[in-house]
């Protein structure tokens, strides 16, 4: 497994919602901020703005994909200047967010200008949330142009066509095609973010950076592996030293506190997805003694491993 990938394995949590919204001027709907989610919203026709609740208004052109990975409530309208008429749309009411259901919501009697938006709903689950989640923005804008990523809009169409017009497998092809395309906003957005951002620290600049990549493919790869500094360094081409520090520098830990964690965090997948015993989990995360493995556990999570697992 890669970086990315284990994101999206470890930290969502059950079923990912979608649906396709079509609104006629005027129009503008408030969101209720919800903390453990994650959402986008994609511009299939038309245009709108985006509204944050603490920053200046966003331009949303037809193409353009915004994702809003800590849940920040916000307002979609056609308009900046137009009022919000409607109660605020919380994480338990059915639109837009109904489960795989194309919707339409006429906010006007004269059928205004239409805009179609393609929005999504992400569950995840704080408590497993990975450090490059937790580095986003509350707002990250990936505008329509040429040199955009080609398969994050391919994702949007197909997502689109099969909530329009369901079909035989649609309820299998939805969520594969929901973590398709939050892999997709995630990679366009660390692609984008040096030439754009000029970042030097953080999950932007790790992800870019071919020798740190490496060591965080190594871990991600096989957390099992009994893992040096030393045999790290050697995974990512550098010496000891340089290879810590620049490890450190941009992953925000150390290559040993960075690796423990992931372990922690593979075990506790495992323990909440599997009737394995903890011995196993023990071995498939690196540890030959079982109370080690426990130990570091109840460190790391609070709680020793046999009870979290009852209580998950």
């Amino acid at each position: 497994m890669d970086v990315l990938s284990d994101v999206v394995t470890v930290t969502r949590t059950g079923r990912p919602r979608s649906a396709q919204v079509r609104w006629h001027a005027p129009w503008a709907q408030e969101f209720s901020s919800v903390p453990g989610s994650a959402g986008f919203q994609a511009v299939l026709q038309g245009s709108c703005w985006l509204l944050p609740a603490d920053a200046e208004p966003v331009h949303l052109a037809t193409g353009d994909v915004v994702f809003l990975p800590h849940g920040k409530g916000h307002t979609l309208a056609d308009s900046p200047q137009t009022p919000v008429t409607t109660p605020a749309c919380g994480p338990d009411d059915p639109q837009p967010y109904d489960a795989y259901a194309s919707d339409s919501v006429d906010r006007s009697k004269d059928g205004g200008p239409a805009t179609v938006l393609l929005c999504g709903a992400y569950q995840l689950d704080p408590s497993r949330a990975h450090p490059l989640l937790l580095s986003l923005p509350d707002l990250i804008h990936l505008p329509a142009h040429p040199g955009r990523r080609a398969e994050l809009d391919s994702a949007v169409k197909l997502l689109a066509a099969e909530l329009e017009t369901p079909k035989p497998g649609t309820d299998a092809a939805v969520p594969a095609l929901l973590d398709t395309l939050l892999l997709y906003i995630l990679r366009t957005w660390f692609d984008q973010r040096p030439p754009t951002g000029g970042h030097t620290t953080g999950w932007a600049a790790a992800l870019n950076d071919p020798p740190v990549t490496a060591a965080l493919h190594a871990i991600h790869h096989d957390p099992a592996a009994p893992w040096t500094v030393a045999k790290l360094a050697a995974e990512a081409g550098l010496s000891r030293a340089p290879f810590a520090k620049r490890f450190t520098r941009l992953v925000g830990q150390p290559p040993l506190t960075y690796l423990t964690w992931w372990r922690m965090t593979t075990a506790a997948r495992l323990l909440r997805t599997s009737n394995a015993p903890l011995r196993s989990i023990a071995t498939q995360v690196g540890y030959t003694s079982e109370y080690a493995f426990a130990h570091t556990f109840k460190r790391t999570h609070g709680t020793p491993p046999g009870t979290y697992r009852q209580k998950t």
